[in-house]
This record gives structure tokens, sequence and C-alpha cells, in this order.
């Protein structure tokens, strides 16, 4: 093991996407130096993802990292935003699916890879949200993906929130050349965007993509003057609601119902995996013709086998309970743990970023300082996400506390205590180091 005194620095600089576009002709040794540089990372404990719990996404786990090595503590990691995965009504309606369907669905959803189940989750979505129709997909990456393959031809265009998932980026990158990135949450900027595009082309379309809630940020967009720009350019909005639907809003319907916008978005796109203690996405519409469509143009559900019929149990049950009394205990109790982590992460004088959410994104700062922060948690007793460039901006590296409705308020306080004091390890380590040399080496 390699000492701080004698860290390399390339362990604390570079990014992934110094790997994005390898060179060589050969394809498999050409990514060798990605892996030299993941190495040296993991070899210095500062390697936190590809990691496995035992239990699943509880408040506290035992977690094994890639390297084989054991943690155990406080879990601010796992996605389970109303502790749906342990509920015994969800548990329950898992093991009667199995009973009744097995464990896989029969086909893709265009031939016989539905189930009553998946049927009637559809609706219940499409109710949910006030849309006509609803048509279910494999995977949530999918359903962003897919969405747009399906619908969006080489010669349209997309505008979209450059902060946008990466499915939605694909989908996009997959679809057309005509992208056009607009400033998070830059209403302006995007109209201007609408407006040259419609200058020169009145004939093909135009898909305007955003979030209802960003992760990274925890900021939502404002969603009725995005539909009603939207209305004005002939252009069709598309919103993903995978971090809020359920969890937030009245009734748990996410900014699209505190926006009073229900039945009013063009198209409503969602995942399962954040609230619904489940795989799977979907597609809201306020159309049939454009659901039948999406069913046999768009790849990620048409060559794919369909949703499996345990996940659309679950993913109903999930949907019963959140329109329960008990789904708005759960999601009180969720937001009591957010304002609370927020409250004591301020008070023990660091920041987040954005509105209350599940996600309490708390900065760090430069990738080398959270790496180091990242390879102290374990020890400490936390897991939590370290997020860094290129998926936030360089120098905004944060940790993504993920909070669950389940946790307790002594869990938010070991946590923040936990990373305060990685923290100040950290500093200490990073400024011997410094010391220690000129500078940090880049990658080679």
């Amino acid at each position: 093991m390699i000492t701080d005194e004698k860290l390399p620095g390339a362990a604390l600089t570079g990014s992934m996407r110094d790997f994005r576009v390898p060179g060589g002709a050969d394809l498999e040794r050409r990514v060798g130096n990605f892996f030299k540089w993941q190495n040296l990372r993991r070899q210095n404990g500062l390697w936190p993802f590809s990691r496995a719990t035992d239990f699943g996404p509880r408040t506290e786990v035992l977690a094994t990292d890639d390297r084989g090595i054991n943690m155990e503590g406080v879990n601010f990691a796992s996605q389970d935003y109303l502790s749906m995965s342990s509920h015994p009504a969800v548990k329950e309606t898992a093991l009667a699916a199995i009973e009744r369907y097995g464990v896989h669905s029969a086909g893709s959803a265009a031939l016989v890879g539905n189930t009553t189940h998946s049927v009637a989750l559809e609706r219940k979505i499409a109710d949910f949200l006030q849309m006509e129709d609803c048509l279910l997909y494999p995977t949530g990456w999918g359903a962003g993906y897919g969405v747009i393959r399906g619908l969006v031809r080489s010669s349209d265009h997309i505008v979209m929130d450059a902060l946008a998932h990466t499915c939605l980026q694909e989908g996009a990158n997959a679809a057309t050349r005509n992208i056009y990135l607009f400033r998070h949450l830059d209403l302006a900027h995007c109209r201007r965007w609408l407006e040259k595009i419609r200058s020169t082309d009145t004939e093909n379309g135009i898909m305007v993509v955003t979030e209802g809630l960003f992760s990274m940020d925890s900021d939502t967009p404002d969603i009725a003057a995005m539909q009603e720009l939207c209305n004005e350019f002939n252009a069709t909005l598309m919103v993903d609601v995978a971090h809020d639907l359920g969890a937030l809003g009245p009734g748990g319907r996410g900014h699209i119902g505190a926006q009073d916008m229900l039945g009013k978005v063009d198209i409503v796109m969602g995942s399962f995996s954040k609230t619904f203690a489940s795989n799977g996405g979907f597609v809201a519409v306020k159309e049939r013709p454009v659901k039948e469509y999406l069913r046999f143009y768009s790849p990620t559900t048409t060559f794919s086998n369909a949703m499996s019929p345990v996940n659309a149990a679950i993913v109903l049950k999930a949907f019963e309970i959140i329109e329960t009394d008990e789904g708005q205990v759960l999601r009180d109790e969720l937001m009591a743990n957010v304002l609370e982590l927020r409250r004591q992460v301020r008070e023990a004088g660091l920041d987040y970023y954005g509105d209350p959410s599940a996600i309490v994104a708390v900065k760090m700062g430069s990738e080398g300082l959270a790496r180091l922060v990242s390879r102290e948690l374990p020890e400490l007793g936390l897991l939590a996400n370290l997020v860094e460039y290129p998926a936030v901006g360089k120098g905004a590296a944060r940790f993504r506390m993920q909070v669950m409705a389940k946790h307790t308020r002594q869990n938010v306080t070991d946590a923040v205590q936990r990373i305060v004091a990685a923290r100040a390890k950290a500093e200490i380590a990073l400024a011997t180091m410094e010391a220690g040399r000129p500078a940090l080496r880049a990658v080679a």
C-alpha cells in the first residue's frame, strides 16, 4: 500500500473523461490505461464504486468494495426514497406474483410479454398523472433513451437542458445530430434555440427535454413555462420525473403535480428504481396513438423482454400505498429527514446544493479532496456516493446523500458527524501531500 507521502498524483487527479475516447486499433488493449488509473485509485482506497451489499437498501448495511474489503455503517447511498423495498405488503406482493407468474416475462410487450399486472399498472400511472395512456419499459434508462429514439428522426431537433440524464443524452445522440443544449434551467436560452430552429425549419419536429427534479443539483424547472414555450413553437415537451414522482409533491405527484401541470405536459417519462422498489420505467402520453407508435418503434421496448411480472406487481402495490394515508406519512417522514440532514450539514460548517428533496448533495469541491474523504468514510462507518467530474462540473465534487423515509434521527446525526470527521482527516492528508511535492502529477 502506498502511503500518503508517496501517493501518486494521478490517483487524486484525472477523470473518467480522460479515457472516454481511447486511441489505438486494438479495441481490447486500448482500454488498459483506464484500468491502470482505476487500479491506482483502488489500491489506495480511492475507488468508492462498484460496491455490493448483503441486505439491500437498508438504512444500515454491510457492504463490500470490489477489493473484497468489508465495511459496516449507516447507508445514505441507496435509492429507496420511501423505504418501499422492505415494506411488508410490497414483499408479500412480490411473493404472490412469483407464485402466479414465475419470475420472468414471456417476451416483448409488442408480443406476449404483458400480464394483467402490467396492463393494470399502465392504467394506474396514466390515471395518476391524468394522462390518456402509458407504456412500460423494462428499465428506467430504457424509457428515457427509448422515448427519444422512438419519436425523433434524423431531420428533427432536440433542445435539451445541459444537465439532463445520460439516458436522455444518449437517446438524443442516437436519434439526430440536431441537438441543442440550453444552460441549466435557463428558459430564455431555451427560447433562443427554438427561435433559431423555427426561423429556418417549420417542417420538422422539435422535442424539448427536461426533468422534474435534477438529481445532481436538486432543483427543478418552471414546467408550466416550458410547456407554454413548446406550444408557442410547435415543439413537444418531455419531462423526466424519475427522482420526484411518488416521493414529493401533493399526493406524491412530484413537481408536475406541485405546479398544477397534471395532464398538461405532452410526454412524461419516469423510472421506478428510486421510489417504487423495482426496476422498470414508463412513458405517459396524452394520446394513445403515441403509445402505440412507441410500442413498435421504440427499440428498448420493442426488442426487449417486457418488464417482469414481479416488478410490475411490486410497482402497482407501491402506487396503491402512495395514494393512501400511509403514503403521505412516508413522504412526511422522508421530508423530515431531508430537512434535518440539511440543517445538520449547515450547522457543521458544510453546504449542499439545491432545494429540499430526497437527494442532499453535500459540497466537497476539488476531486482530490473528495476522493480522500471517500477513502475515510468506510472506516468511519458511512456509505455515501461520491459524484465527481465529468458527472458534475470540475471542482464541484460532492457526496450525493440519498435519504430514506425510515432513516432515524440518529442515522442522520451519525452521517453528518462522520462526513465532517472524514473531511477533516482528508484536508490534513491533502495538505501534507501538497507540501511534499511542487504539484500533483496529471494522468499520463
